[in-house]
């Protein structure tokens, strides 16, 4: 199965929201930021300026079945999912399930409205902030080559080997303690993402998280 995870620049409009705009492209299987000795949270240090707080729009129009694009909000890498219907089915494996930590995100690593089986707002679209809850390296992105609970994909980290499911769940025995972090956001249409931004009526402040 081929995919491809794509990263954006992102430009800021003064004042006003920070829209996304451009995208890299990588391809394969467990690919990460390469660098593994070097935290992401150390690399790439949030701005310290207003601006760097403003929610982030992401244009998803273009996101095909089985892509992922990796964009930049507050300093830290948010990867974007687009989830095959095969994928989805996958993540309801009970057998699955048996293998994850917090199979059913129980502890405060999301907001209520990602409390659920594929932990997002619609389970086509899964957003998580790239970062594992180990010692803070970047997961690389293993597609699925199959359609078993050990062979459904998900995220490696390369540094120290933990795993998390394409839900951003983390197996049992990995030395990451927490599933990966769902950042708030909200989709303000049906092709678009906005980053930092609750759903109305939804509240989640992203600092009471319990590791990143």
């Amino acid at each position: 199965m081929t995919r491809e995870t794509e990263e954006n620049a992102v430009t800021e409009q003064a004042p006003g929201r920070r829209d996304f705009l451009g995208i890299v492209t990588t391809a394969g299987t467990v690919t990460g930021l390469a660098a593994c000795a070097v935290p992401f949270v150390q690399s790439l240090k949030p701005q310290d300026s207003a601006s760097a707080h403003l929610p982030v729009d992401v244009d998803i129009s273009k996101l095909t079945p089985g892509q992922q694009m990796t964009v930049v909000w507050q300093g830290k890498p948010v990867f974007i999912m687009r989830r095959t219907p095969e994928e989805l089915a996958l993540l309801q494996d009970h057998a699955l399930a048996e293998k994850l930590r917090d199979a059913d995100s129980t502890a405060n690593q999301q907001p209520t409205y990602a409390r659920n089986w594929h932990r997002s707002l619609v389970p086509e679209y899964g957003v998580y902030v790239g970062i594992c809850t180990h010692l803070g390296c970047v997961p690389g992105l293993n597609p699925p080559t199959g359609n078993t609970a050990d062979t459904s994909g998900g995220y490696g980290c390369p540094c120290h080997g933990s795993k998390f499911d394409l839900a951003g769940r983390v197996y049992k025995g990995a030395p990451a303690p927490y599933n990966l972090p769902v950042p708030p956001y909200s989709m303000p249409s049906p092709s678009s993402i906005r980053l930092g931004e609750n759903p109305t009526g939804q509240h989640f402040d992203f600092s009471t998280i319990e590791q990143i």
